[in-house]
């Protein structure tokens, strides 16, 4: 991947001086770095939130009871899993920061909850089907609002933010359903 982008910047830097357009090349270059910073600081702050109200629900015992509300949707898809087990309430935050777009804050509860299922698995060489279910379901990352989305464009002053949110709903619950159809079907073929 490395020697891509250096071929790919490599490739604009000559077509930057054989056009006589290295100046504005060098100014989009700064503008792109100072905007990719900037961009990252905001992501670093919702992450930030996200994870703190994390925090706080696990604290306080409000995630069991969110749990609790998703434990039917849960238990059918994840049906070797037992009721007590950890890895419900991993499965349950990660489902909910990504529910509300929020996929880099995903990430380490997703990390999380595979940790938490590979305590269920015996064969440490393989992935358990419920691993597989929940790698679907988190790559799908169902949204029903994508505060990244809308906070970055709006940073970039989009003129309406949020209309993304029923295209990003449709095509996330979709493209959940197909991948968790396509691994159910290969289940019954591959048994």
């Amino acid at each position: 991947m490395n020697l891509i982008w250096l071929i790919l910047l490599s490739v604009s830097i000559v077509f930057a001086i054989f056009t006589g357009n290295l100046e504005p090349f060098t100014k989009s270059i700064f503008e792109g770095a100072k905007s990719a910073v900037e961009i990252s600081l905001f992501l670093l702050g919702i992450v930030s939130v996200w994870m703190g109200i994390t925090r706080i629900l696990e604290d306080s015992g409000l995630i069991f009871r969110i749990a609790h509300l998703f434990k039917p949707i849960i238990s059918r898809l994840f049906r070797n899993i037992p009721d007590d087990h950890p890895s419900i309430s991993a499965i349950t935050l990660n489902v909910l920061a990504n529910l509300f777009g929020l996929g880099n804050a995903a990430t380490p509860l997703g990390i999380k909850a595979m940790q938490e299922l590979d305590t269920l698995n015996e064969d440490k060489e393989t992935v358990t089907f419920e691993m597989m279910i929940f790698i679907v379901i988190n790559t799908a990352s169902v949204q029903l609002i994508p505060f990244s989305v809308i906070g970055i464009l709006a940073s970039y002053n989009a003129a309406s933010p949020a209309a993304v949110v029923l295209p990003v709903l449709i095509a996330t619950v979709v493209s959940a359903m197909a991948a968790l159809l396509i691994l159910f079907s290969f289940r019954k073929v591959l048994r």
